[in-house]
């Protein structure tokens, strides 16, 4: 399959998904290229319209250099030195988000706001084939903007083709890495809140909790689409639910499940948002305008296009719900345990040990939502280069905090999982019917405890298929959630 791209408003959260997630190719479209095409021209015009003109990084030196007035020789000397020095080094970005980085970035050229000629915008695009990209890493992209990791990326395209004025600078300039990794974060964020529900419905069900806490008149009581999106799944997961539940009220965990829910769809909700405004925005500086009346070749703006302020906010907010939940499922597992010992002391369950076994994550359990705790602290813009005034822009630190909440979330429900699982076990219940499979897939990676084992092994395979679920590609791109 292939993404036809025409304009910016075609790269969307799909178009990651396809292209990023699932490795399909990117064309341009006739009319796009046509239109770059005629913007460059529209430029170049503009450029021999006024020797006045500044343009930053055209007309001027680039970076501290820009109060410096070029001649002619040195403007086309400027424009082929390869864009940017690759400097910055670490830890490499997988090579999905690699591949949104790469369609993020035709959204400054579809238009013609970048200026660039077809032949660049086609380069970049083909960059998406299947071929190994570049690596790009995570660590050490300071500065203002993104032109570190960028230049990691497209220092090439200088080699393939003679670059014209601006070219270069169009090619690293803007903001597309923070487009990519905060549309990456929420592809894997609705996968891994739709595991959480289900695992959460899983211990609800396990512990016997009743069900008037996720009661539908409760959605316009209290008003709030997020948290009525949470009611409405939890109920759905629970249908055909043992009649048989606990006689009183249940614990404040598992009454506030829903709100904690809401808070975390709202989180998703925010980030999708942040991602589909991001991935279409222009973000070149300087950017071009193209002609109309009061311009009849077009305009130049410097501008901070390429300062994206809301990707960082947005992705702290995943973070924080992570560790929330992990805070929840905590509290489910030291509920869960309680209640079984209870059980096996009135002899509803076999034996005393086989309650006792899954205790030992009580333990575990803290440790990962005191790492996600870690994680999830506010991100802040910081100080780049002094010479330049910069101000650093923290996306690739935020991604990366999300992504190790996200992790803690992953192994405290894999425990939570783990200890639902032994409860229906050792009391001879099933899971409500839509939660069969579920639990059929949990047992396969941490079977039902019967004699003792490091049961940390069966943690971390367990861990590592929710991971793997977490990013796979998106099985329901269409909704956050599979049960609305």
């Amino acid at each position: 399959m292939t993404v036809l791209l025409e304009t910016r408003a075609d790269i969307t959260l799909d178009a990651v998904d396809r292209v990023a997630w699932r490795g399909e190719d990117v064309d341009i479209s006739r009319a796009a290229l046509e239109r770059m095409a005629e913007c460059r021209d529209a430029f170049e015009a503009l450029l021999e319209s006024d020797p006045d003109l500044v343009v930053y990084g055209v007309t001027s030196g680039a970076g501290d250099g820009a109060s410096l007035r070029l001649s002619p020789e040195q403007r086309l000397s400027q424009a082929r030195r390869p864009p940017g020095a690759g400097a910055s080094f670490g830890t490499p970005l997988p090579e999905r988000v690699v591949r949104a980085i790469v369609l993020a970035r035709l959204a400054n050229y579809l238009e013609g706001h970048a200026a660039v000629r077809p032949v660049v915008a086609q380069a970049v695009a083909a960059m998406l084939d299947g071929r190994r990209l570049p690596r790009v890493p995570l660590q050490g992209n300071g500065g203002a903007g993104e032109v570190l990791a960028l230049s990691h990326l497209f220092m090439h395209i200088g080699e393939q083709i003679e670059l014209r004025e601006k070219e270069g600078m169009a090619l690293i300039n803007g903001s597309p890495c923070a487009a990519a990794l905060v549309a990456d974060a929420a592809l894997a964020a609705r996968n891994r809140l739709r595991l959480a529900v289900e695992i959460f419905a899983l211990s609800v069900e396990a512990f016997k909790a009743p069900l008037e806490a996720y009661s539908a008149p409760l959605e316009v009581l209290w008003g709030d689409e997020h948290e009525t999106a949470a009611l409405r799944d939890l109920r759905a997961l629970l249908k055909g639910a043992n009649p048989e539940r606990r006689s009183y009220q249940a614990p404040v965990s598992y009454r506030i499940l829903p709100r904690v829910l809401g808070q975390a769809y709202r989180a998703l909700a925010a980030a999708e948002k942040a991602a589909e405004i991001s991935l279409r925005s222009v973000t070149d500086n300087p950017v071009f305008i193209p002609p109309d009346d009061e311009h009849p070749h077009g305009a130049v703006f410097s501008t901070g296009g390429y300062h994206n302020g809301q990707a960082y906010p947005a992705l702290d907010a995943l973070a924080a719900a992570w560790t929330d939940l992990c805070l929840l499922a905590e509290r489910h597992c030291d509920k869960i345990g309680a209640e079984v010992m209870a059980w096996a002391r009135e002899g509803l369950v076999p034996t005393l040990d086989q309650a006792r076994r899954t205790s030992i994550f009580g333990m575990v359990q803290p440790a990962y939502w005191a790492e996600a705790q870690h994680a999830a602290q506010r991100t802040f813009l910081a100080r780049g280069v002094a010479g330049q005034n910069d101000v650093l822009l923290p996306t690739f630190f935020a991604w990366d905090k999300e992504r190790e909440a996200g992790a803690c979330l992953d192994a405290a429900l894999a425990m939570l999982a783990g200890v639902a699982s032994q409860a229906l076990y050792v009391t001879g219940r099933e899971a409500t019917p839509p939660l069969r499979g579920l639990l059929a897939a949990v047992r396969e990676e941490f079977p039902p405890i019967e004699e003792l084992r490091p049961l940390g092994l069966d943690g971390e395979r367990l861990t590592a298929a929710f991971t793997a679920r977490v990013y796979a590609p998106d099985r329901a791109p269409e909704s956050r959630s599979r049960y609305l």
